[in-house]
């Protein structure tokens, strides 16, 4: 029967990061979300990865807060071995039913002690290691498993197959062990329902020619994740599957299932390349003595950053970069080296090379389940099973109500993943009830605030983080020598201490010994000491009578050549967050009343799309635009690739906005002055010659991009000479200028991938293709000859490159200290370069010539970053909090990011983002209340001698000078950054929880 509710919530399918960032998103908003994933634990694939670039975070490390975060909010209900098998009704009022398999043990008696997996006596192959070791018929997935409840796989229980064993059964001391189980069928109403089924490798039996399955030292990609990982079969240690050896020569061969038209693969993965390319990185780091080759036909590294990770790899690692299309490998049967043979860039000589190990980069491909969930549910999918959607609306699908993300709707990377998981969150709100506002007040445990006359009692848990941590330093000793620190009353050392389990031990430990103060020896306070805090509260402790170690980063990943001295340096280091501990106090947490108004900075489509999302949950909303008009560059763009047109979407967007009665538009306008923080911002705007200032709870930053003005190849010099932009204009606006061409060239990489600009624009190569067809649409007989470095149509664009080949549009490549010559001819244009793939050099007279002109930030952006204090890129770009985990969110909370502000992006990307950064603020503008940092500045008014020194370090302009003559701080704005303290003469200003004795406790330590 259907649950009993008024209020209809969000069926979010699959439990992988799209999944966990759309329930989250959902749920901070005061929605009902039904997280179903069809496994016995969410975290999906990234689970499964071991580092991620450019950060080199631990994967399991960055998603385990997140993956607790789901299990505690108390507006998301889990279902695990779960899936969707009817839906009826429409959007706003589904009727899902449910079903879900028995896991053969009861989860409310279940503790996750794994007695029964110890006792089991059956063994199979372990799926989340990828085949490379084996589990028992008892099992969990992995050691951070979300839920930590143990099941029993029926098709290889030797009890529910033959009758026999029940050992599990036997020994569980909890009586948990339920053989009578059966699958429960749940009928769910929904007002909407996110697809987030993640994606699967595709199977590499079926690339027979590079001979995995026969030779066991040819791997997949996934596979070599988990031989670098800590928990992985090998515990990070690589060996060959064939002799247990360490490898010392290893090649990555690309495009594993991608891009073979003749297997029905006429796509890119678009991770694969950057994903073998850390994988490099991350061994070399194993093994000084590696030799990384990487064979490549084209070099996807088409976000930011990724062309300079690549070239770190060749400079720090030695990686020896091939552009060869590998067509087999072959074995010494005698040594189990695996042989490929290639031909080197600009050779037409063979090499055969001996390797020890072959990695695949195995494209994606979507889960079976997938494509049975997407055909039950009437959705529509293109010719490789992903899931279709309308330009402009990249999450939506054919069927109203319903949205996908993440690679269901075509490879990504993980922040595109993550951001389009908060687009389709936005998507999914338009059909449920606008939650009342709530108040955090209500809903946070309240801590017991301990006094600060109270003898200190410390309790240090030291993390083996696998063996992240273990394999280098030596835990139990560390965890003994500090119970011999002051104050110190009960140590112990947990396998994973972000794990369900461990912070449960951790609650326990705290009331069995009476703890006051919690240190833990683990990863990064970056990523998880907010974890550890709501741990401590929920046990009872005020959360800032916490304190985190970091010895991995700054121990065992730093030294793992040296054992000894690092294991000293953790308990230096421990010895240190023990003292500082000792001296912390109880701080209050304050609440501040939420201006229930957004801000948008940008009138382009990503910021349009962020004020309509804001609109539609009936959140005033003032947009503010330095130009004359809505759209942003948007305008200048009449035709996609796929067909759709910016242009048009523009202006339908700037129509809603203008129509919408809480979107106000204010343009010829700039945002001058910002003050105030999260919940409660004051901005100063200059509009029409007049200052006016705006309240407001959170902001968009959508400040967009133009074109780069190419000052190379006569541009501005011969008319023939032209943008890409500038060819679409001409070639939609005349549609008989393309019959009169009979030779066009064009040249990649303008203002892009050079010393003043390194990065890659992203959108240049799918441009030049878009008008290589459009001319040879209407002019089969034109030659059109395109000169590139890399062809980078990544994703579902590279049917279009093959498309664009198969009409004979001509592509050469150059490198890039050797570009092409231009040179007027006659009154013509005469182009020469060096065909690298026939070694001869090649004239070329076009009648136009089309240069793919980069992207770069707006100007403008670099004032607009000093008004907010946020930091930009190199190429002045603005910086988000995390690259994968949070890329619309900037560290200043409150303050989010969208559009070409963050990169290079096509405009369905920077409309995914406004959706998804304006669902971030919304998290904040649904609270009437919001609970702020208690890390902020007081002043001691008995030694304030008004000198406003304060009033002008602050960069936030926080301070002020009472009638009194007293300085005076508010703390709802001040953002903790301790400028005025360290600025202060007279010693006037502490900051809490960073006070003069407590940061020397921790230089000095315990000594």
């Amino acid at each position: 029967m259907a649950t009993e509710s008024n209020k209809p919530g969000v069926i979010v399918v699959g439990g992988g990061v799209a999944g966990i960032q759309a329930s989250l998103d959902l749920a901070e908003m005061g929605h009902q979300v039904y997280l179903v994933e069809a496994s016995t634990s969410i975290g999906g694939n990234m689970a499964k990865l071991d580092k991620t670039f450019p950060t080199n975070d631990c994967a399991m490390c960055m998603i385990s807060p997140k993956l607790v975060e789901c299990a505690r909010h108390p507006n998301i209900d889990i279902r695990t071995m779960t899936e969707i098998v009817d839906l009826k009704g429409e959007a706003g009022n589904f009727d899902a039913v449910l079903r879900t398999r028995p896991r053969y043990i009861d989860p409310a008696k279940c503790v996750g002690c794994g007695i029964c997996a110890q006792k089991c006596p059956k063994k199979i192959v372990d799926t989340y290691n990828e085949g490379l070791s084996q589990r028992k018929a008892a099992y969990i997935e992995y050691p951070q498993a979300i839920p930590l409840i143990y099941a029993i796989d029926p098709n290889e229980c030797i009890y529910l197959q033959k009758g026999k064993c029940r050992a599990c059964e036997k020994f569980c001391e909890q009586k948990a062990i339920n053989f009578d189980q059966q699958p429960v069928e749940e009928t769910i109403r929904a007002g909407s329902i996110v697809l987030a089924l993640g994606y699967k490798l595709y199977d590499p039996l079926k690339v027979g020619e590079y001979g995995y399955g026969r030779y066991p030292n040819v791997v997949t990609s996934l596979e070599f994740e988990r031989m670098l990982s800590a928990s992985g079969p090998s515990q990070g240690h690589v060996v060959r599957p064939s002799d247990d050896k360490a490898p010392k020569r290893i090649a990555w061969i690309q495009c594993v299932g991608s891009r073979d038209v003749s297997r029905d693969r006429g796509f890119c993965s678009s991770v694969c390349c950057m994903y073998a390319v850390k994988q490099a990185m991350v061994m070399k780091e194993h093994d000084k003595e590696l030799q990384p080759t990487f064979f490549f036909m084209d070099l996807r590294a088409q976000g930011r950053g990724f062309d300079a990770f690549c070239q770190r790899a060749v400079d720090e690692a030695g990686l020896r970069m091939m552009r060869s299309m590998i067509s087999q490998v072959s074995v010494d049967p005698q040594t189990n080296n695996l042989v490929i043979e290639y031909l080197e860039p600009g050779s037409k000589q063979r090499t055969e090379e001996e390797f020890d190990l072959v990695v695949l980069s195995v494209g994606m491909d979507v889960r079976p389940e997938a494509r049975q969930l997407m055909k039950l549910l009437n959705v529509e999918t293109n010719e490789f099973g992903f899931c279709e959607h309308p330009f402009g609306e990249a999450v939506a699908t054919s069927r109203e109500g319903i949205y996908a993300c993440g690679a269901l709707q075509g490879p990504k990377d993980i922040p595109e993943t993550v951001a389009q998981a908060s687009a389709a969150a936005a998507g999914a709100i338009k059909y449920l009830e606008t939650p009342k506002q709530t108040e955090t007040r209500s809903a946070e445990v309240k801590p017991v605030a301990v006094s600060t006359d109270k003898e200190p009692r410390i309790g240090v848990f030291v993390c083996h983080c696998g063996i992240n941590i273990a394999s280098i330093v030596d835990v139990d000793k560390v965890a003994e020598e500090a119970l011999k620190l002051p104050h110190v009353v009960h140590t112990e050392h947990l396998l994973f201490t972000c794990s369900t389990d461990s912070m449960k031990r951790i609650q326990e430990a705290i009331k069995e010994k009476h703890l006051n103060r919690v240190v833990v020896s683990a990863c990064s306070p970056r990523t998880h000491e907010k974890l550890f805090q709501s741990t401590l509260k929920e046990a009872g402790l005020n959360p800032y009578f916490f304190e985190q170690a970091n010895i991995r980063d700054q121990c065992s990943w730093v030294h793992q050549k040296l054992p000894a001295q690092a294991t000293e340096k953790a308990m230096s280091l421990v010895s240190r967050a023990v003292a500082r501990a000792a001296q912390l106090e109880p701080l209050e947490e304050h609440y501040v009343k939420v201006q229930n108004q957004a801000l948008v900075v940008g009138g382009g489509v990503a910021g349009m799309s962020a004020a309509l999302t804001f609109a539609e949950q009936g959140i005033p909303t003032t947009i503010v635009e330095k130009t004359d008009k809505l759209g942003g560059f948007a305008l200048n763009l009449p035709r996609t690739l796929q067909g759709g047109s910016p242009r048009a979407l523009a202006l339908k967007l700037e129509t809603q906005v203008k129509g919408h009665p809480l979107v106000d538009v204010l343009t010829n306008a700039d945002l001058v002055n910002l003050k105030g923080s999260v919940a409660n911002f004051t901005g100063v705007i200059e509009h029409a010659g007049e200052t006016k200032e705006l309240n407001f709870g959170a902001a968009v930053i959508a400040s967009g991009g133009i074109e780069y003005r190419p000052t190379e190849y006569l541009y501005g010099e011969n008319d023939a000479v032209i943008t890409q932009v500038e060819l679409s204009k001409k070639l939609e606006e005349d549609p008989g200028f393309a019959s009169s061409l009979s030779t066009v060239a064009m040249i990649q990489c303008i203002g892009s991938r050079n010393d003043d600009n390194p990065l890659c624009s992203r959108v240049c190569c799918s441009a030049a293709v878009r008008n290589a067809l459009a001319v040879k649409e209407r002019n089969p007989n034109a030659q059109v000859l395109i000169l590139y470095r890399d062809v980078r149509t990544f994703g579902l664009m590279e049917s279009y490159y093959t498309k664009a080949r198969e009409q004979n549009v001509l592509f050469a490549r150059f490198e890039a200290d050797s570009p092409p010559q231009l040179k007027q001819v006659d009154g013509g244009l005469e182009l020469s370069f060096l065909d690298i793939t026939s070694g001869r050099n090649v004239r070329f007279r076009p009648q136009v010539l089309a240069l793919s002109a980069g992207i770069r930030p707006e100007p403008s952006a670099k004032k607009l970053s000093q008004v907010l204090k946020l930091p930009q890129t190199a190429e002045g770009h603005f910086l988000e909090a995390h690259v994968k985990l949070r890329p619309l969110d900037f560290s200043t909370s409150g303050l989010f990011l969208a559009g070409v502000a963050h990169s290079p992006q096509f405009t369905e990307e920077a409309i995914t983002q406004g959706r998804g950064a304006a669902i971030r603020a919304l998290s904040v503008l649904t609270k009437s209340e919001l609970l702020t940092s208690s890390i902020v500045a007081e002043v001691n008014p008995d030694l304030c001698a008004a000198c406003l020194t304060c009033v002008r370090a602050c960069p936030f302009g926080v301070p002020r000078v009472t009638k009194d003559r007293v300085a005076e701080i508010d703390i709802a704005a001040c953002h903790g950054c301790g400028v005025c303290v360290s600025e202060c003469p007279g010693k006037a200003i502490t900051l809490h929880h960073y006070t003069d004795k407590q940061l020397m406790s921790n230089v000095v330590g315990c000594a």
